[in-house]
């Protein structure tokens, strides 16, 4: 390992191996150091949802669309806690990017042709083709250095690790009934059987675990050097500009030359205990970002006279989550993103027995109701969510999978309630009886009738998308409340990433409050300020504007302009 390169990358992350892949292809050396054992960051743990308007594959599509409509949106989403002038350099850089990754690094889309926006009523919004998958991963081709990519969440995986792609998840609702769904689960179970036998571990990787893979097998291919155990101790300048890191290794402290600069992408502050006030003031927060990212390389700026940039809409990118409890007494945050909430029959009540909020909202909404400053009313005591016998064997509930996986384990740890009535279930979760079971009615009434008068649960395209339209009726978001036992589940606040971050110019290049570009010094991912402002407006949000602003600062660092056309 030298100690001098062009380019110095602080995180292995999607963004910060964009970066390093682009500055290699740009002719610049370039090393990336890691603090943790793994590489893929919060990459992944995620679900590799890549929203770039106007993509190559969208175009291929006959989908064309023009920048005004995607600036429109963003407009009418983001607002005054957004700058135009990064939507204007993402818009126009994102289709560039994913030209150059499919065309120079295994990381490899697939366009949704269906994937509404997450209020695609908005002025701008979209029904699909704005967001991208990466490619299932067959990660056998990587030998040894597997072991590297960071192992997916736990309760993502079946049967021992196995996961599950967005594609796979109808076919596993369904092999009970279906048999070429039956095919599919067999086939892909067949193949986890043999890799834990000969490998020990998963080797298709699918989601934010392929996007990983992908792009890792694309350094090592490319020979970037990847330090691991590596924590960015300091900044090195000379002159006011950036020039190299003081890196806190294994061997000691290791001083690197970074004669272009160093580019910051250590997965943001989510779980930074100096931001615990500004991230989450409420009471119980659970964050799902990996342990890693606990705004360290942010931190590395401040000397700078570089500070968090503030006027966000909200600090984190917020998803629900519930805990599962462990042998050792402690518990797991399970995220509630998109399996349960949306699907007919199940409901969201807070302590007093009624429904706050939108159900099928996106889980940033949905904390945000959570929480008071979002769409429906702040909820009164703990918020459960709730679904009957025939629910929850049909979709689950949280980590309890359908049928016929057991529930028998989740009820005994207290994770999952049960109640033979509804007056049960109340009691159990000491929330009023009466009350409990005029929602009950309320929404089974409702689900008759295909309309949720009270919160609107199925009224949206991107509502819709994610519940069941093989259930039939009016709303494939609303089904009954009526049959029981009735289960319950407890949600909390929680994240999958921080949004707040350094500023930055268009160019990626990070900027002190005055708006000066500090020489040298370049921060993308969730280091970087959300251009999105703290506000969610679609699937992919994250890592498309990650993936871009690193292609975006190797560029920048190089002194060479974005590829034409």
């Amino acid at each position: 390992m030298q100690d001098s390169y062009d380019l110095v990358v602080v995180g292995s992350g999607a963004a910060g191996m964009a970066a390093a892949l682009t500055a290699h292809h740009l002719g610049l050396s370039a090393l990336i150091v890691e603090k943790t054992e793994y590489i893929g960051g919060s990459t992944a743990y995620s679900g590799g949802a890549t929203w770039i308007p106007n993509n190559p594959h969208q175009i291929e599509a006959g989908a064309a669309e023009p920048r005004s409509k995607a600036m429109t949106y963003l407009q009418a989403e983001v607002g005054n806690h957004g700058r135009p002038d990064l939507w204007e350099s993402f818009l126009d850089a994102g289709p560039k990017m994913v030209r150059f990754m499919e065309d120079n690094t295994h990381l490899k889309f697939s366009m949704r042709p269906v994937a509404p926006d997450y209020h695609p009523d908005q002025p701008g919004g979209a029904l699909g083709h704005r967001v991208l998958d990466p490619l299932d991963f067959d990660a056998r081709v990587m030998g040894e250095k597997l072991a590297l990519i960071r192992p997916p969440i736990r309760e993502f995986t079946v049967f021992g690790g196995m996961m599950v792609g967005r594609k796979d998840i109808p076919h596993m609702f369904s092999m009970l009934r279906k048999p070429t769904s039956a095919l599919h689960a067999a086939g892909i179970l067949a193949r986890h059987a043999k890799d834990k036998l000969t490998r020990g571990r998963a080797t298709r990787l699918v989601l934010g675990s392929a996007m990983a893979g992908r792009l890792a097998h694309s350094v090592f291919e490319a020979g970037i050097d990847l330090q691991t155990r590596s924590a960015a101790k300091e900044l090195l300048t000379e002159g006011g500009r950036v020039t190299g890191l003081l890196l806190d290794t294994p061997d000691g402290d290791q001083r690197v030359t970074a004669r272009l600069g160093v580019v910051l992408a250590g997965g943001g502050a989510a779980r930074a205990k100096v931001l615990d006030d500004v991230l989450h003031p409420h009471a119980q927060h659970y964050s799902m970002s990996p342990e890693g990212s606990t705004g360290d390389s942010i931190a590395l700026a401040a000397p700078l006279g570089v500070r968090v940039a503030e006027g966000n809409a909200a600090p984190l990118f917020y998803a629900p989550v519930s805990l599962i409890p462990q042998a050792d007494g402690s518990v797991r945050p399970f995220p509630h993103l998109f399996l349960d909430r949306a699907k007919p029959g199940v409901y969201a009540v807070d302590g007093t027995g009624q429904r706050f909020v939108n159900e099928a909202a996106s889980y940033h909404d949905f904390v945000r109701a959570m929480l008071g400053n979002g769409p429906g009313r702040a909820p009164e005591g703990p918020v459960w969510l709730l679904a009957d016998h025939a629910t929850i064997r049909r979709y689950g509930l949280g980590a309890v999978r359908p049928f016929p996986a057991p529930m028998g384990g989740h009820l005994r740890s207290g994770y999952l309630k049960r109640g033979r009535t509804l007056a049960d279930l109340a009691a159990q979760i000491d929330v009023p009886a009466q009350a409990l079971a005029e929602t009950a009615a309320r929404v089974t009434g409702f689900a008759q009738k295909g309309e949720d008068p009270d919160h609107g649960k199925g009224s949206t395209a991107y509502n819709r998308y994610l519940g069941d339209p093989e259930l039939g009726g009016a709303n494939p978001c609303l089904g009954p409340l009526a049959r029981g036992p009735f289960y319950a589940i407890r949600l909390y606040p929680g994240d999958i990433g921080a949004s707040i971050g350094l500023p930055i110019d268009p160019e990626a290049r990070v900027v002190t409050p005055e708006g000066q570009p500090v020489p040298g010094l370049f921060a993308c991912g969730n280091d970087a300020n959300s251009i999105m402002g703290g506000t969610y407006p679609g699937a992919g949000i994250t890592l498309g504007p990650a993936l871009t602003f690193g292609f975006i600062a190797a560029h920048t660092a190089a002194g060479k302009p974005l590829p034409t056309g």
